[in-house]
């Protein structure tokens, strides 16, 4: 009941004007960022942080705008993979399997509108889950000490690169990375410098912001003008007729015990660190298709093999936000794009978030349940509207992109000198892109390299320098077994993964 009583006191929140008119925004700007293949969340995220400190938004309603951002990218990835054979992002491949071939038959606006009540329904039914789950993980969150949260954050580390990594080792790599920038500027504990080389600036550390924005924004625009602007971020979507822009009674009957299962496989493969909407997307329709697959009819235009995969991502975009609630650890790379929005409000995620910041928490989780609604109204009369953006030219998309990051990281800061990091990381994203290696671990390693330093610490002095103190207590034990199998698993099954991904044009361009 207490739990219900905090829900209605975040609709109370939620529903004022001000927050209401940022998750229309965030929705519909969402959407048009997942329909453009190659941004995908995080970037749509990254992208709009610096916008949202320009605006002086409050802790509240700047996460509305954002969470709504993430969870209309999720919703608007689905577009082109159906018209174009293009996933918008990685977790929308599986959707091309039956989407894009529904859309030869004639099918596109009837595949659309499924896709979008698939969406609808996991999100919504994975936010009841964030609900009532991670009040209990906050419970349990209260057992740790500085040892267990040491064991903890070098779970999410194991298991960042996921079942669909091309390479652990280039994660581990990029995670190394992460964990090195986190270690620049003064040393908390001694009052040294750290790897400043005689730099003033860089004696308060880098900051993430300027890092996120960097590694994600700008880098999509070097990958742009390396290419010299001849990319076909978009393709062509003039040869596909929407046709019927609602699906049958009959296509919902059939598809509703699809979208329950996916949705309850997606929100659990979405709680895992690490895992996130690429492993609910395949593991949905993977399960799907061996259970209802009779007629082999999977892969050529079947309306489950569209609701599976969309129900399975967007319940797992909703179960990513569990742990980085709860724990203070993201579950995906969204949210740790979100994890470094609440660190830059002051906002500390973890147990205590639900005590400190209740307006902040239950304001967010309801402005989810009203987002997702907002999306479900919009995506079904607009589909023709979020089309028309997949002929935008990325000639005048990057520009503006480019524009955006200048202007917020410069409104945050007022530093010449953080405008210079930025371009820096851009760069180093871009080479990262090239030799692909992901860029989620050094994010991950920036924002929680500090804590994971100063966890271990604590609990070297509590133990008086024995190393043992780490792996003392039945909880760390259990999360240092999960981090080793946690990253050996994916060299073992991540071939067998990766195989049964369909193979796409922008799989040149991993994100």
């Amino acid at each position: 009941m207490d739990t219900l009583n905090a829900l209605a006191h975040g609709f109370s929140i939620a529903l004022t004007f001000q927050n209401l008119g940022l998750a229309l925004i965030g929705c519909f700007l969402g959407t048009i960022i997942g329909a453009l293949p190659g941004l995908g969340p995080s970037n749509g995220v990254a992208i709009l942080i610096p916008l949202a400190f320009t605006l002086g938004l409050p802790a509240t309603p700047a996460l509305i705008l954002l969470t709504s951002v993430y969870y209309g990218a999720m919703y608007g990835g689905r577009i082109s993979s159906i018209l174009l054979n293009i996933p918008g992002d990685e977790p929308a491949l599986m959707t091309t399997l039956d989407g894009y071939p529904m859309a030869k038959k004639g099918m596109a606006g009837e595949a659309l509108a499924l896709s979008g009540i698939a969406s609808f329904v996991g999100a919504f039914f994975a936010t009841w889950g964030l609900v009532f789950l991670a009040p209990q993980l906050v419970k349990v969150a209260l057992l740790f000490g500085p040892a267990e949260y040491f064991a903890l954050f070098a779970l999410a580390f194991a298991t960042l690169g996921g079942i669909a990594s091309r390479n652990q080792a280039k994660a581990a790599l990029a995670a190394g990375l992460g964990l090195g920038i986190a270690m620049i500027g003064v040393d908390g504990q001694t009052g040294v410098p750290r790897f400043t080389f005689g730099e003033v600036h860089l004696y308060d550390g880098i900051d993430f912001l300027v890092a996120i924005v960097g590694l994600f924004a700008l880098s999509e625009v070097f990958i742009f003008l390396e290419h010299r602007g001849t990319t076909k971020a978009t393709g062509d979507a003039s040869g596909i007729k929407l046709g019927r822009l609602t699906p049958p009674l009959s296509m919902l009957k059939q598809t509703a015990p699809t979208m329950a299962r996916s949705t309850v496989l997606g929100f659990i493969a979405g709680v895992l660190p690490g895992a996130g909407a690429s492993l609910g997307s395949f593991i949905a329709y993977s399960v799907e298709k061996r259970l209802v697959d009779k007629d082999k009819t999977f892969g050529t235009g079947d309306p489950r093999g569209v609701a599976a995969p969309e129900a399975g991502n967007n319940a797992a975009a909703g179960g990513a936000l569990v742990p980085m609630l709860a724990l203070g650890v993201p579950g995906s790379g969204t949210t740790a794009v979100l994890l470094a929005m609440l660190l830059a409000l002051n906002i500390t995620p973890g147990p205590l978030l639900f005590t400190n910041n209740p307006d902040v928490v239950w304001g967010l989780i309801a402005a989810l349940f009203i987002g997702n609604v907002m999306l479900l109204i919009m995506n079904i009369p607009m589909v023709s509207l979020f089309v028309r953006v997949l002929l935008v030219p990325p000639r005048y998309l990057m520009p503006a992109v480019a524009m955006i990051s200048f202007v917020g990281i410069y409104g945050i800061s007022g530093s010449t000198f953080d405008l210079m990091v930025m371009v820096l990381f851009g760069v180093l994203g871009w080479l990262l892109r090239k030799l692909d290696v992901p860029l989620v671990p050094v994010i991950l390693g920036v924002l929680l390299g500090n804590q994971m330093e100063a966890n271990m610490r604590r609990a070297m002095t509590i133990s008086d320098g024995d190393w043992s103190a780490l792996f003392a207590s039945p909880l760390s034990i259990g999360l240092w077994l999960f981090a080793f199998f946690g990253f050996i698993l994916p060299i073992v099954a991540g071939r067998f993964f990766r195989s049964k991904l369909p193979r796409t044009d922008s799989e040149a361009d991993p994100d």
